[in-house]
């Protein structure tokens, strides 16, 4: 049910600590850098994401490296049941700010930010390594340390250095300057690391940042700047060489920018960011021209983050590697559904009773329902809850609510529904009573229950996207 903060422990945001001191920027960067691996950019078909968790009330807080997989790089399956793959076993023994890089011969390597949760004064000059061949198994992790300063090693992300016949890795880390700037060393391995040198300072805070290189000979750099997502170019990769340029967009306080080219499109392209109040709402842009530098927000209808995610990376993958993924880790066994004219509300319970309402939140397992055959007809479906297994979703006076299962046929018959094509939009689900079959489950004010349905804004009520 509902858990509610201490108000005399507030969990400290990284805006406000930016605010306080130039000493510690909020971790993380997950960008899409081309340039490694382009031999193979013909075959990718799918993506695959990393990410951590977190949640508002921290109680889905877990610092190791979670993947997830999708083939459009907008609905996401969380993999291993949205569990880490794996977890860091030297330094702060956490992980914040994962990034996949698909290196020059085929394989991966893992990069991110040596810490556990949300001690900004923690101070690494260490990031977290592995190697995959294939994002199943990860090998030889270590710590690959990348400068001396008495500060910490934010949000590491590589790319392929063509000009210099090696890889750089940036990250963000307060310098002499007095205030973050984005760093770069250069390393042929990921096992040690030439020296760090200025890749990016403005003059301002600066962390977070994202490459995609060479797109129409121009590289482009997104950062986070006074808690926007702004975009620097260059027609080098040289170290200074990048100036500003784009508009700046945010929702609420918006950081970690993510950028992915569409497989499907030679001009589409979208930008990530991360918010932190509520904590770890995925917003995403578009646009068909990164030289234009602005950007249109999307319709959350479109796109559906992992559960819980924070500061991901994304990077394209082979179909193969999609079902391999898919085929060691497999899918949920829960769902979440989104609404169709409220899409940042989902389905949850709350004090038993069954609403929607505005992701982020916990107990966030209130929005998790496994869609088990109809307990009164094994063709339709009943919604049983995850953290309530004892109880499912029934109807009661026409209104939802979450109750034990008593065994009765009376119960089993509230409990079961037919799943149909959405009826506003019929790549989505709509679901009607097995009982009451001129009724469907829809919310009203919010809150869900069993209608006739017949005009558009009813048939927007009834439709919901099931997904994770």
């Amino acid at each position: 049910m509902n858990a509610t903060p201490h108000p005399e422990h507030p969990r400290p945001s990284r805006r406000s600590f930016l605010g306080m001191a130039a000493t510690v920027p909020l971790a993380a960067t997950g960008a899409l850098a081309l340039g490694a691996g382009t031999a193979r950019a013909a075959t990718n078909s799918a993506y695959v994401m990393c990410y951590f968790t977190e949640s508002p009330n921290m109680l889905a807080a877990n610092y190791g490296l979670h993947l997830a997989v999708s083939p459009d790089g907008l609905q996401w399956t969380p993999l291993n049941q949205n569990n880490p793959v794996a977890t860091p076993t030297e330094g702060s023994l956490g992980l914040r700010d994962p990034f996949v890089l698909r290196k020059q011969d085929g394989t991966f390597v893992v990069l991110a930010t040596d810490l556990k949760g949300t001690d900004w004064t923690y101070v690494s000059q260490y990031i977290h390594v592995w190697d995959s061949t294939d994002l199943r198994t990860f090998t030889g992790y270590r710590r690959m340390k990348l400068h001396d300063m008495n500060t910490h090693s934010w949000a590491p992300e590589a790319y392929w250095d063509a000009s210099r016949g090696t890889y750089g890795v940036i990250y963000s880390a307060v310098n002499s300057s007095g205030h973050n700037v984005i760093m770069v060393n250069y390393t042929g391995d990921f096992v040690t690391a030439g020296s760090p040198q200025v890749f990016f300072d403005p003059g301002y805070d600066v962390i977070d940042g994202d490459l995609a290189i060479g797109v129409n000979g121009v590289n482009y750099l997104y950062f986070k700047k006074n808690s926007t997502l702004v975009g620097a170019r260059s027609t080098s990769l040289n170290p200074g060489s990048f100036t500003e340029f784009s508009t700046a967009v945010s929702h609420n306080g918006t950081e970690a920018p993510t950028l992915v080219k569409s497989l499907t499109s030679s001009s589409t392209w979208y930008l990530w960011g991360d918010t932190w109040s509520p904590n770890g709402v995925f917003y995403a842009w578009q646009t068909s021209s990164l030289a234009a530098g602005t950007w249109t927000a999307l319709d959350q209808k479109t796109y559906t983050q992992p559960l819980n995610s924070k500061h991901c990376g994304i990077q394209p993958i082979t179909s193969t590697e999609y079902d391999n993924l898919l085929a060691k880790w497999g899918t949920p066994a829960w769902n979440r559904l989104k609404s169709y004219n409220y899409p940042a509300r989902y389905v949850r319970h709350c004090d038993y009773v069954g609403r929607i309402d505005e992701y982020a939140f916990d107990p966030y397992t209130d929005s998790q329902w496994k869609l088990v055959p109809g307990l009164a007809d094994s063709s339709g479906v009943s919604f049983q809850s995850v953290n309530y297994p004892t109880r499912y979703l029934r109807h009661y006076n026409y209104a939802l609510q979450l109750d034990v299962n008593d065994g009765t046929s009376t119960f089993a018959a509230d409990a079961t529904f037919y799943r149909t094509a959405g009826l506003a939009d019929s790549s989505w689900s709509s679901f009607r009573s097995y009982n009451n079959p001129t009724r469907y489950i829809r919310h009203s004010d919010f809150v869900l229950r069993i209608d006739p349905i017949s005009t558009t804004t009813d048939k927007q009520d009834a439709t919901f996207y099931v997904g994770y």
